[in-house]
């Protein structure tokens, strides 16, 4: 009998067609089916969520669709459905249906992050970390990573300018399943190759995402029963700080409104507000200075997702500081605190910075995909130190939310998106 780890070896067998011809609205669209010569074999997809699922991969080859009138992305647009052999630089493992949708979603953010080197690291379709900085892509991952190392582990590196040596080192230094960039800098490809399972892609379009963004995506959803739910995909109406809009609302047959946020909040709400439309809903994101300091995904109560995101952030945070003075997890810190002093001080004394800098939340911005229908989400958050929220504002509640950021002391500034974010 094959050991319970052989599973995760195997390559699916892949019956699936060539070709998918769809009518849509009139016009004819064709999906090409993809596969690769790799190890001298040709291949599609390792396998779909789990290895027991067939998986294959389809690019756009013939027509697109409209919607009202506007074309949508079809071909020309490939990236993660148009890669080759020529952009496998390592092919590691091989594949499978989990990496690859966790390159596109990591795509999906950056395209709305393209003023600044970005760098993201995606686990389970949902970012565990990301920033931006005009200090370089080595600098973004970094922070990145430190945002949160413990989820960080076998993630997806995805970043929007050429991978560096600085950077390839950091990769290096911990565990990835993948890494892709728009290209690599001399030597940092060497450097990923020490690592041979690793899939290492080259994706040109990385580094050209402000166009990409701009042109709408049919989203195609398959239900339990073999129906099929479409839409159009989500797009992100805040482009600049100037689309954010003032938190306004009646309260009492009074109007109340939020301060206006800084430059700088200003600036962290909208990196938030970019990383958040690639997080599940329910969910609320923390930053700071082009940093997530907290993600909370996929939560069924608005307070209940703060109220972890907080609780995570600090345990992130004494983890950071644990293995940055010691080289181990907080986890293995805390087991050794039971029979070493020595371990036992050094998490006593993490335990007491996180808690004086509330898990690195103070000082940060706070964004949530959907209204607070309470203000209890937002008053947990204020009690972090936070300074400023962007929400999409239409609760019935909206005055009392305003109202709790305005009796803070001192004030936190708020504003609307005008748009849900959700993403299920």
């Amino acid at each position: 009998m094959n050991k319970r780890e052989d599973m995760y070896k195997t390559i699916v067998r892949d019956d699936f067609p060539e070709n998918i011809t769809l009518e849509f609205g009139g016009s004819r669209i064709v999906y090409r089916r993809r596969s690769w010569d790799i190890g001298g074999e040709r291949r599609g997809l390792r396998y779909g969520e789990n290895p027991d699922q067939p998986a294959a991969l389809y690019e756009a080859a013939e027509g697109a669709p409209s919607i009202g009138g506007v074309r949508c992305k079809g071909p020309g647009h490939g990236l993660v459905s148009a890669l080759n052999e020529e952009n496998m630089l390592q092919a590691g493992k091989h594949p499978g249906k989990i990496n690859l949708t966790d390159v596109d979603n990591g795509i999906s953010i950056l395209q709305y992050l393209h003023a600044r080197p970005a760098a993201l690291i995606i686990k389970h379709n949902n970012p565990c970390g990301a920033a931006w900085t005009d200090a370089g892509i080595a600098e973004a991952l970094f922070r990145a990573h430190r945002a949160d190392r413990i989820a960080a582990f076998g993630g997806t590196v995805v970043v929007n300018r050429p991978l560096d040596v600085d950077a390839a080192t950091l990769i290096n230094a911990a565990y990835f399943e993948v890494v892709a960039a728009p290209d690599f800098a001399p030597g940092a490809t060497a450097i990923l190759k020490q690592r041979k399972n690793l899939r290492i892609l080259r994706i040109p379009g990385l580094a050209e995402l402000e166009e990409f963004s701009r042109i709408p995506v049919l989203d195609i959803k398959s239900l339990g029963d073999g129906g099929l739910v479409l839409q159009r995909a989500f797009s992100n109406r805040i482009r600049s700080t100037d689309d954010f809009l003032p938190a306004r609302a009646e309260k009492d047959g009074k109007t109340v409104e939020a301060r206006a946020p800084t430059p700088a909040e200003a600036e962290d709400l909208l990196f938030a507000w970019a990383v958040e439309s690639g997080v599940s809903s329910n969910s609320v994101i923390f930053a700071k200075d082009g940093a997530t300091a907290g993600i909370g995904t996929g939560e069924q109560d608005r307070v209940g997702c703060v109220e972890l995101t907080i609780h995570k952030a600090y345990t992130k945070y004494v983890d950071m500081l644990v293995f940055t003075e010691c080289g181990k997890s907080l986890y293995e810190v805390r087991k050794d605190a039971a029979v070493n002093a020595r371990s036992a001080a050094l998490l006593a004394e993490a335990e007491a910075a996180a808690a004086a800098a509330r898990g690195g939340l103070s000082g940060s911005v706070l964004v949530s995909d959907g209204f607070f229908p309470f203000r209890d989400g937002v008053d947990a958050a204020l009690e972090q130190g936070v300074t400023a929220v962007a929400q999409p504002g239409g609760s019935l509640r909206d005055g009392e939310v305003i109202e709790a950021v305005n009796a803070a002391s001192p004030p936190v500034a708020m504003v609307f998106t005008g748009q849900r974010s959700f993403r299920h």
